[in-house]
């Protein structure tokens, strides 16, 4: 991985780089990405999945019901921008060009 692949993971992840900052991050991310490979070439074939390492399950200690609802309006008064009872986000996606 070179400078010029970090600055623009960083620019995609909206991080601030110092100058310079590219440079000595490259062989990091370097490794990470060999680990990531390594860990992606093991065979898991056999290996059931876990839902918790310790062999328990998760028990509800409450009944998952709502329990306060119809307050749009209340939500919404918080927001900096609402239209049409929905939050107003500025838009985050690029176009590549």
């Amino acid at each position: 991985m070179d400078a010029a692949a970090v600055e623009k993971i960083a620019h995609l992840a909206r991080l601030a780089l110092e100058p310079g900052e590219a440079e000595a991050t490259a062989p990091h991310m370097t490794r990470i990405l060999g680990f990531v490979e390594q860990m992606g070439a093991a065979d898991t074939d056999e290996v059931e999945p876990l839902a918790s390492p310790h062999g328990t399950t998760t028990t509800l200690e409450r009944v998952d019901a709502v329990t306060e609802g119809g307050q749009a309006a209340a939500v919404l008064a918080n927001a900096p921008e609402a239209r049409a009872g929905f939050f107003v986000v500025p838009k985050v996606v690029e176009q590549e060009g």
